[in-house]
């Protein structure tokens, strides 16, 4: 199977178990779905996307054994949160977008209001779908997955990113206060998506590392190619605005550094998460493209 059809394969599998999991049916202990509220988070989560998240838990867990199933709804649990952050991050507050995957945001197609409980109600979806019992793991294992993401997506992680982001457009960053913005405005959840294999499986603490460390290099490539397509993209390519980083003033590697240097520098992380495989032989071979696709991706 070709990684692109591999690739599609699995973004299908979560996208189906994505609406499962946000249909109105009422679960265990909750009382009601409120179906505005229900229809807003799947607006904000069944609209495409390539689930690239999802795809690394998926893929990392299978490379090390682990569950196939477990590892479907720990990406999927994921992607929630991923989608939680992006309804956020477009509010009028935050970087008042109108437009993601090519369709309104949630805050456009509903209201503001009803965006910020979706994002509410799918950050703690994500953790709900991970203790729950269909996600057939042993305690330890899921309370370490709760754990780690909770640090990927907090006050040290993904939020605390975001108010670095913001604080950035009234004083630009240096060097490396930029690189450790985008570490942990993006970086941090595609870090856990690798780690998340790992823990899944079982694997020791050198096995556990080894998958960060390569999560990290692909964060980092995936902000570096995030930055250099809203410098050279189109909104119609990307499914959303471009050129808001420059219009904001937000300081980037991109901006610091040059499309050239960002090119070459994309081909080294390439090299760096590659060579993190090595010890996987062939086995590899699918992450190993994902480092690539990460890398030259057009959108």
């Amino acid at each position: 199977m070709t990684f692109e059809t591999q690739l599609r394969d699995n973004a299908a599998r979560t996208e189906a178990l994505l609406a499962k999991l946000l249909s109105s049916e009422t679960r265990a202990d909750e009382i009601t779905r409120p179906e505005n509220l229900a229809a807003a988070m799947r607006h904000g989560v069944l609209n495409g996307g390539k689930r690239l998240r999802p795809f690394l838990v998926i893929e990392t867990a299978a490379l090390l054994n682990g569950d196939a199933d477990v590892a479907l709804r720990v990406g999927a649990a994921l992607e929630c949160l991923h989608c939680y952050s992006l309804v956020h991050d477009d509010l009028p507050a935050m970087d008042n977008d109108d437009l993601r995957r090519g369709q309104p945001t949630v805050h456009r197609k509903f209201d503001e209001a009803t965006a910020i409980l979706a994002g509410d109600s799918l950050l703690t979806l994500a953790f709900d779908i991970i203790a729950a019992p269909e996600t057939h793991l042993p305690d330890d294992r899921k309370a370490a997955l709760v754990l780690a993401l909770a640090r990927a997506a907090g006050i040290g992680g993904m939020a605390g990113g975001q108010a670095l982001d913001l604080a950035a457009e009234k004083n630009a960053p240096d060097e490396a206060g930029i690189i450790t913005l985008q570490a942990m405005k993006t970086g941090a959840l595609i870090r856990f998506a690798c780690e998340a294999g790992a823990i899944i499986a079982g694997s020791d603490d050198v096995e556990r590392q080894r998958l960060r460390s390569f999560g990290e290099k692909i964060g980092l490539a995936f902000q570096l190619a995030d930055d250099l397509l809203d410098l050279t993209s189109d909104a119609a390519t990307m499914g959303k605005a471009t050129g808001k980083d420059a219009g904001r003033g937000k300081g980037t590697l991109v901006a610091l550094r040059g499309a050239d240097w960002a090119t070459t520098r994309l081909r080294e992380l390439v090299k760096e998460a590659t060579d993190l495989l090595a010890p996987y032989g062939d086995r590899a071979d699918i992450l190993i493209e994902t480092a690539k696709f990460v890398a030259e991706r057009k959108n």
